[in-house]
């Protein structure tokens, strides 16, 4: 992977980001955690005055009381909010995977809300054009995978901003899965969809207002009018729970924080003949398919992973793939989040059901290779190979990746 070097990107709100160390999980912190959209308020939404504003956001734009910020913002006489851009799933969070929301005006404010899903460049510059607004802000709870579409809602957003003249704000929210490090093969451009659209890895380790910065610096040449407004009292090795904030479901199938910390590897399951969880109540925990027995949990248990255990189960979806017929498979009990790797498990799992079920197959459409970011997780699995075998096939790229990931972080 080549990535270009340009220089860091200055912002009005850099000089406030935190810099508490890292420290133990349990160990008090510091000061509280702000938001982003925290630290705007606090600060009378001084960033946004005399700007009409758009906002990107949906059911995970919320305070810590559980209001969302379009209400708050539009109650406010601070801020001048005109618009709202719903994403995947929408604005107010109506539509499952692969929807959206069209174009509507919101019964609680009255603002009309604008569809972005699966616009980008000219076209979506025009929905910022048409909506008159000065500014688009950016507030979503990202989950730390590449193939998550949020984070390119953002990227998106950030280049037709661009295009359109208009301001970009990214008001930042924590990685739930924590930013310690970055896992994972990273996308090459020949496999680049709405899945990914840039040479990022697997499980970026990163927060969406340091995604912005990165996508600004390497991606569209510094060209972007962004700003962000970081967190304080956030650190790198944080998951959720220690953030004190409420959990917004980011998507249907994402219901609870356990559900991020394993979805980085096990939504490659999307891209074969297996139930990756959907129509349960543990998605992505939740893998099989029918014929599917006890030999997939011990050869996973086999290979001694650390910090997850596997248990055969049988469930039943109610809707997606095998809607209403009981199947097998396993469920991952994550014992240890500090030493898993969600990304070399996900590998792990896919080369075990390939050798234990012959029912095994990937999509037709190669879906995989999109969500991989490369065609080389199902060629070696498909010719015998390992998870460690694999995964040593993406550490050179994986090391250039982090390598310039560590130009654009934002907190210790």
């Amino acid at each position: 992977m080549r990535l270009s070097r340009r220089g860091l990107l200055t912002s009005a709100t850099a000089a406030a980001v935190s810099s508490v160390p890292v420290a133990a999980e349990d160990q008090r912190r510091a000061e509280p955690l702000r938001t982003g959209f925290e630290r705007l308020a606090d600060d009378g939404y001084a960033v946004l005055d005399g700007q009409r504003v758009g906002i990107v956001t949906n059911p995970t734009g919320v305070t810590r009381d559980v209001r969302h910020i379009v209400d708050v913002m539009h109650a406010d006489g601070r801020v001048r909010l005109t618009a709202v851009f719903g994403p995947e799933h929408g604005f107010r969070g109506t539509a499952q995977a692969g929807g959206a929301e069209s174009r509507y005006d919101d019964p609680v404010t009255g603002l009309p809300v604008y569809d972005t899903y699966l616009k980008n460049g000219r076209a979506l510059a025009d929905v910022f054009t048409a909506a008159e607004v000065d500014t688009v802000v950016f507030d979503i709870q990202d989950v730390g995978a590449r193939f998550y579409t949020y984070i390119w809602t953002l990227y998106d957003c950030m280049e037709a901003a661009r295009l359109a003249g208009k301001r970009f704000v990214v008001l930042d929210r924590p990685n739930p899965v924590t930013g310690r490090s970055a896992e994972g093969p990273v996308l090459r451009r020949e496999f680049a969809t709405f899945v990914g659209r840039q040479p990022v890895a697997q499980a970026h380790g990163m927060t969406v207002a340091e995604l912005a910065r990165l996508f600004d610096g390497e991606f569209l040449n510094g060209t972007t009018k962004l700003e962000t407004v970081p967190m304080t009292g956030w650190r790198r090795s944080d998951f959720y729970d220690a953030c004190g904030l409420p959990w917004v479901p980011p998507s249907p199938n994402m219901p609870t924080p356990d559900s991020a910390l394993v979805y980085a590897g096990t939504c490659l399951f999307e891209g074969t003949n297996l139930s990756e969880g959907r129509g349960t109540t543990r998605p992505f925990e939740l893998l099989g398919a029918e014929g599917v027995d006890g030999r997939w949990a011990a050869a996973a248990n086999g290979l001694g992973l650390p910090g997850v255990r596997f248990r055969e189960a049988y469930f039943t979806p109610t809707f997606s793939k095998f809607q209403g017929r009981t199947i097998g498979g396993v469920q991952l009990h994550v014992h240890d989040r500090g030493a898993y790797d969600p990304v070399r498990t996900g590998v792990a799992l896919l080369a075990t059901a390939k050798k234990t079920w012959s029912g095994f197959a990937w999509r037709s459409d190669q879906w995989i290779d999109k969500l991989a970011g490369t065609d080389r997780v199902r060629t070696m699995i498909d010719a015998g190979g390992g998870v460690d075998e694999v995964a040593a096939a993406w550490q050179e790229e994986l090391a250039a990746f982090r390598r310039v990931r560590g130009e654009y972080l934002l907190y210790t």
